[in-house]
């Protein structure tokens, strides 16, 4: 039956996914929001301007890489559910 299914929290199912509270998932969103944000202004700049900013986006690519990829949970969430990037 529909009625039967449990109706999980779209606040906390994606960072209970990844072995965050909605608290953590906040901050570490926002942060590589807004680290995305100034890199991609960097960007528009380095397009009309090409001596400035010469490594800026590549450098934002490569730390948030480091940041999401190399720094993941690798015991998985809380509970059993294994951590995921999306």
């Amino acid at each position: 039956m529909l009625f039967r299914m449990s109706i999980r929290n779209p606040f906390t199912a994606h960072p209970v996914a990844v072995g965050e509270s909605y608290a953590e998932h906040l901050t570490m969103a926002s942060g590589f929001g807004m680290r995305m944000i100034g890199a991609g202004l960097a960007c528009l700049v380095h397009g009309v301007f090409p001596f400035l900013f010469t490594r800026t986006g590549s450098d934002a690519i490569h730390e948030l890489h480091v940041r999401m990829v190399t720094h993941r949970r690798r015991d998985g969430a809380p509970n059993g559910v294994p951590a995921q990037a999306d």
